[in-house]
């Protein structure tokens, strides 16, 4: 069973920087796509940010420039880099796995999709003041 439990969230003045990062455990092999989705109150959850099972990344145009997404094999960890956050990044993060097997030849914007991934940690709070 895929486990996947999110850490690094909290509070930061417009302007910041967060780290989050996603410790994943009870899976095997690379043919795997992941990804960090958010969801503020009283709004849908949106994709943020995945990285595809060929290494290669893709982002949401509202966080393109700002976020990183990386991934440590050896850790087995999945990390978000924000900076320069707004106020609007405000949301609860949620770390995702499609597993075991995520083609990484379809288009950017499938991979963040919350329907394609199967697997969800319970999130971390990332609130920005301005």
């Amino acid at each position: 069973q895929v486990q996947l439990v999110e850490s690094g969230g909290g509070s930061v003045q417009a302007g910041g920087s967060l780290r989050l990062s996603c410790a994943a455990s009870g899976y095997t092999g690379t043919g795997y796509c992941m990804g960090w989705f958010r969801q503020a109150p009283g709004k849908e959850r949106e994709g943020v940010a995945a990285i595809k099972s060929d290494g290669s990344t893709t982002y949401a145009d509202s966080v393109k420039g700002r976020f990183t997404i990386s991934q440590d094999n050896a850790k087995n960890r999945l990390y978000l880099q924000m900076n320069s956050l707004k106020p609007e990044d405000t949301a609860m993060y949620y770390c995702a796995a499609a597993w075991p097997f995520c083609s990484s030849k379809r288009g950017g914007s499938w991979y963040l999709l919350g329907p394609n991934y199967n697997y969800w940690g319970q999130g971390t709070q990332v609130t920005v003041s301005s």
